[in-house]
């Protein structure tokens, strides 16, 4: 299928900005899961998850480094939360292939919602590092977090990162950079495992996907440095208002449907 220049182009932009907000704030399938079901109205559901999975995985996996090079990363909590994800994601992505196409739609956009007030709700991410669970405790609450998180991953995906980084500082009591690059570890395995489906299932427009990666790379690098040198706040406003923008043009694009 041959796409428009254009529309190629806004698909990178949209790509290269969620990278830029994903590896900061997360949360960067809340920009690239809806642009891609705004301007691909007719593509099967299943193949824009998969497209933005082959996507995004680039992009965080790039974050991850940059959070890595500059930051101590905790283990302990770290790896069961990406041994549990690694088989939710899966699991995630094959309960979403099972989904009807038209119960998609409604999912997205409740889950921009929820994120998004979430996001509003909590002004800080975290400011002090101090891990407050034992190593008993650290364990089971990693398995859990892995489950629930790298299941909603694979199965929808928009704002994972967000949820993660708020796991690690809210439940494991990491700070903002500790949080960050254990999100990314993890959110890279549950990309991982969800894409290993969508791949051998055919499930990826890689037309959209390679160049889409590309951007995708560029704003996380970007972004990765920016948050480590100035922090969040002026990228946490930005986040919002794209977010309201698309979760307004999301909402007309599912009245226009229904209205049909």
């Amino acid at each position: 299928m041959e796409l428009a220049p254009e529309l190629l182009a806004a698909l990178c932009g949209f790509a290269f900005l969620a990278g830029f907000v994903d590896s900061v704030v997360g949360g960067g399938g809340l920009i690239q899961v809806p642009a891609l079901f705004v301007l691909l109205p007719q593509t099967a559901p299943v193949a824009l998850l998969g497209t933005n999975k082959f996507v995004s995985i680039w992009g965080t996996a790039a974050a991850a480094v940059q959070y890595a090079r500059r930051t101590s990363i905790e283990w302990r909590a770290t790896l069961p939360t990406v041994a549990a994800a690694l088989l939710a994601g899966f699991l995630g992505a094959r309960a979403a292939a099972l989904i009807p196409a038209d119960g998609f739609r409604p999912l997205v956009l409740v889950m921009l919602l929820g994120v998004l007030a979430y996001t509003l709700w909590k002004k800080d991410l975290g400011a002090l590092h101090a891990p407050r669970l034992g190593r008993s405790a650290t364990l089971w609450a990693g398995l859990a977090t892995g489950t629930l998180i790298g299941f909603y991953d694979g199965f929808l995906g928009p704002g994972t990162g967000s949820f993660l980084i708020f796991a690690f500082v809210g439940l494991f009591g990491f700070s903002f950079l500790a949080a960050s690059v254990s999100a990314k570890l993890v959110n890279v395995t549950t990309n991982a495992a969800a894409l290993a489906y969508f791949i051998t299932h055919d499930h990826v427009r890689y037309e959209l996907a390679l160049p889409m990666a590309v951007f995708n790379v560029a704003g996380s690098v970007i972004g990765a440095r920016l948050a480590i040198r100035r922090g969040s706040g002026f990228v946490r406003a930005l986040f919002v208002v794209i977010v309201t923008i698309l979760i307004a043009r999301y909402a007309w694009d599912i009245t226009h449907l229904h209205a049909r």
